[in-house]
């Protein structure tokens, strides 16, 4: 989290994932700019180093080996994390487009993007063919592909280095898996022509018996055959496109000045027609130098990148771009053996692959080996107990910031109270509630989304309608010209979520502070008896609709150890609303709640207290988050944890081990809890899981005192 006593002034946006970018905010972790909040926009919590490809297509590197993992780097650099693809940006409002969410403002920006190989003239491609860029689709398809059984045959549309890598990988690959394979390689020319090793390269192919189809242009893509012109019939199980990967379409369409859909950039890699617009890497043309797409230069420019982004932010002289004329090229042969070539001179076999592995892993492991992240130490002459407080782990957001529950017992009459309270107005039964959010993420649309889901999960589990919400905003001190594009962001995430829920936004409060914190205060509108924590009975099911875990996934970010992809299913579920599934519960629940902070431990706590029960709970049924278990393993604790624990003391019995551990996580925005008669649990779970939820059931209700889990 960036030090909130410096006022921001500045934005800063990152358009994109690549390769500069990733280095850009490594440079960035390490000398932040006060003052600036930096942003990064990209469509997946991951991105690929393509260097890699070939090799993880071939089976040499597991994919998680290429992927460069953005939610880290961002953590790392204090940047906020956009998961989104930008369609469209305004350089006259300096404003950048991500459906679903309101405009993101900018007073910088860079954009690295890279090419696809989306093949949308090809009919037929898009509903059978599947591009080799970008990776995220690819690899998925391909990792399906690697299941199957049998002979297979693959299509290759695209006679480059790309295409002709793949296909050997592939051949490779296929050959591994003991898998006989027709692979071919198609291009409207010829195979590599002009390519300086052609010849190595097309010996290299007929080692695995790759097919070359030259001088044939696809017409169209069936379901399992690519049609050529002159009539010709390719069969294919898979059809890859690789031909000549292309910026992508929505970048000419912003106004920049563009080349064949490329933007244009000087020697400072500035945009020559909007100079406050950096680019780098593949999307970009280097009017001042122009060069063949490679990702060499992407990694060649990111020094100069962050050094001219923060010239422009303190007011510094910027520096020049000089790219070189030549560079080695290294291409993978299949097999662990590679092809090494420069100024026409050409060398092959094992050790070029071992070089070129080398190099590989050395840029992974700069992005991944990152410096050590120090909280605050403690100032001069504070008093005892200070630096004791201030050690360890920084404290968590969401609703692992809460006070616990023993902080509360005496407020509360030492009984747990219900979700909401019930108001009888002229008539009308209402219930009311209030719930805030420390921020557990630099983005405040994200948190104003889970937010808004947090608190209407009162509502939902009173078996309420939603009614009307008031808002209250805190955001950190910036200058005046940037709060009312900040409080749209919140405002449009939050206003989403009400409006798809019935709710109006009725009025709030705003105000700044030292960090993000947004909450709503909720009512709702009773069409029959609420459902409250007493009434529960013995031998009702248990049933749960969302995993738990989001507690230890989120101070995992924190702390650097759980990876994108898990921090990104956390915020997912997260931000799924659950007016569906109280509808489906609210009609045959003896009690409900919602799991928030208190854990799943402390809330079931609370409905067997209230209702004169206990419960059995097994573990194993119980869902969990990507990542939840594997964190806790590792002893990851959200900073609630312990006092849930303390909590509950000898009421509750849970074998030791990393899944009993998470029993007492604090949840945000955590799945509702029903009890619900036996014989309806069922086709209960059945209907929560039809509308998307991860329900279970979970355990049942007993008549003793005791909470136990197995």
């Amino acid at each position: 989290m960036r030090d909130g006593s410096v006022p921001l002034v500045r934005e800063l946006v990152l358009v994109g994932g690549g390769h500069a970018h990733a280095l850009v905010l490594k440079r960035w972790g390490m000398r932040p700019v006060p003052g600036v909040r930096v942003t990064l926009v990209n469509p997946g919590p991951s991105a690929p180093y393509t260097g890699m490809l070939p090799g993880h297509v071939a089976g040499h590197y597991p994919r998680e080996a290429l992927e460069i993992d953005l939610v880290r780097l961002a953590r790392f650099a204090g940047a906020r994390l956009v998961l989104g693809a930008v369609d469209l940006i305004d350089p006259v409002a300096r404003r950048v487009s991500v459906p679903g969410r309101a405009p993101l403002a900018y007073d910088l920006l860079s954009i690295d993007i890279g090419i696809t190989s989306e093949m949308g003239d090809l009919p037929g491609f898009a509903e059978h063919g599947v591009a080799a860029k970008p990776l995220g689709a690819f690899a998925d398809r391909w990792a399906a592909f690697c299941e199957g059984e049998g002979p297979s045959r693959i299509a290759v549309i695209g006679g480059g280095i790309a295409g002709v890598e793949l296909s050997m990988a592939m051949a490779e690959r296929m050959r591994g898996l003991g898998r006989a394979a027709e692979v071919c390689v198609i291009d409207r020319g010829a195979v590599l022509g002009g390519h300086p090793a052609r010849g190595r390269l097309i010996a290299a192919m007929e080692g695995y018996g790759i097919t070359r189809i030259e001088g044939a242009a696809p017409l169209r893509v069936g379901a399992s055959a690519v049609h050529l012109e002159g009539g010709r019939v390719i069969e294919a199980d898979l059809v890859v496109g690789a031909a000549g990967a292309v910026p992508h379409g929505w970048l000419a369409d912003c106004g920049m000045e563009m080349r064949d859909g490329y933007m244009v950039v000087d020697d400072q890699l500035r945009s020559v027609s909007h100079p406050e617009i950096y680019g780098a890497g593949d999307c970009v043309y280097l009017s001042h130098a122009p060069r063949p797409k490679a990702g060499v230069f992407a990694v060649r420019a990111a020094p100069v990148l962050a050094w001219n982004l923060r010239a422009d932010l303190v007011g510094a002289q910027r520096r020049r771009f000089a790219p070189q004329r030549d560079f080695l090229k290294l291409v993978s042969l299949g097999g662990k053996s590679a092809l090494a070539e420069k100024a026409g001179f050409v060398v092959a076999g094992p050790a070029m692959w071992r070089w070129k592995d080398r190099i590989d892993a050395r840029f992974m492991e700069g992005l991944r080996d990152l410096p050590a992240m120090t909280g605050p130490r403690a100032p001069d002459g504070a008093a005892k107990g200070v630096a004791s407080e201030m050690a360890g782990p920084a404290p968590c957001g969401g609703c692992g910031a809460k006070l616990g529950a023993g902080a509360l017992t005496g407020v509360l009459g030492g009984r747990p109270g219900d979700d909401a309270a019930v108001l009888e107005v002229g008539g009308a039964r209402q219930v009311i509630s209030t719930d805030h959010l420390r921020g557990f993420a630099e983005d405040p649309a994200l948190v104003a989304r889970v937010a808004a889901i947090h608190a209407l999960g009162d509502i939902w589990a009173m078996g309420a309608r939603p009614q009307a919400a008031v808002a209250s905003v805190i955001l950190p001190r910036m200058a005046a010209r940037m709060q009312g594009a900040w409080l749209d962001e919140v405002m449009a995430a939050a206003g989403a979520v009400f409006a798809a829920e019935g709710v109006a936004v009725v009025g709030g409060h705003s105000s700044m502070g030292s960090e993000v914190t947004i909450g709503f205060t909720v009512t709702g509108l009773l069409d029959q008896e609420p459902v409250t924590l007493a009434g529960a009975r013995p031998g009702d099911a248990l049933i749960l609709t969302k995993g738990i875990g989001t507690g230890v996934v989120l101070a995992g970010e924190m702390r650097m150890l759980a990876t994108g992809a898990e921090v990104a299913a956390a915020w997912t579920r997260m931000g799924q609303a659950q007016g569906g599934a109280a509808a489906i519960l609210a009609p045959v629940a003896h009690a409900m709640t919602d799991v928030t902070g208190f854990g799943l431990a402390g809330h079931l706590g609370n409905i067997c207290a209230a209702s004169g029960v206990g419960a059995e709970v097994d573990l194993a049924e119980v869902p969990v988050l990507a990542g939840a278990l594997r964190l806790s393993g590792l002893g990851v604790r959200s900073t609630l944890w312990g006092q849930n624990r303390a909590a509950l003391g000898e009421r509750v019995a849970v074998p030791e081990g990393a899944l009993g551990d998470l029993v007492f996580d604090p949840q945000t925005a955590g799945g509702l809890l029903a009890a619900v008669p036996e014989e309806r649990a069922e086709t209960v779970v059945a209907a929560l899981i039809e509308v998307g939820f991860d329900a279970a059931q979970i355990g049942v209700v007993t008549e003793g005192p005791g909470i136990v889990f197995s």
